[in-house]
């Protein structure tokens, strides 16, 4: 449809995951009756191997054309931002607070249920409101309704806080030198 605007080609990568992880089975199904010594089974994986490599390569092609003509519009994400997001931050409040959380989960999708029942957001409900679901509300909850404070709480490894964010781009853009020296060595 030309109305369209999401990226196509990312969806694409994305299906090709299918024919990767079949090709890995099929090499681990080859690789996993073989004794210990050579065998003529192990001219089985060259095909899924060769197609394998093939499809990455082009993968990554599209990848790399994908995002070097990518534009991030900050002003749409930022309009795309919805209270609902929320409800993770709520579970995660209510652990801090004490609560197994699996229980806090719980309580998080009552506070989501209970705000879709007075038609407003999680974060228009009144602490009397959050009270009747848990007497572990304070009035700090108000402190979690903010997206910067909700991206920068995950401070563990892969997590969303700023500071975490630069050392992973730190890394691969190590990774990514160290793999051109060692592809122009070879």
């Amino acid at each position: 449809m030309p109305q369209k605007k999401n990226a196509d080609s990312l969806e694409l990568i994305r299906g090709k995951s299918g024919r990767l992880t079949g090709n890995c089975m099929t090499i681990l199904v080859v690789l996993k009756g073989l004794p210990s010594t050579f065998n003529k089974d192990l001219q089985e994986d060259k095909e899924p191997l060769f197609d394998s490599y093939k499809t990455l390569v082009e993968l990554l092609q599209v990848a790399c054309g994908t995002l070097e003509t990518l534009k991030i519009h900050k002003e749409v994400c930022f309009a795309a931002l919805s209270p609902d997001m929320f409800a993770t931050d709520v579970a995660y409040y209510l652990v801090r607070k004490g609560i197994a959380f699996r229980d806090a989960h719980k309580i998080a999708g009552e506070v989501v249920a209970l705000a879709e029942k007075e038609k407003c957001t999680v974060t228009e409900l009144s602490l009397a409101q959050l009270k009747t679901l848990s007497d572990h509300f304070e009035e700090d909850i108000s402190s979690i309704w903010n997206y910067e404070t909700s991206v920068q709480q995950y401070q563990a490894f892969g997590g969303t806080a700023r500071e975490n964010i630069i050392i992973q781009v730190q890394q691969l853009e190590q990774w990514i030198s160290d793999s051109e020296t060692l592809t122009t060595q070879v």
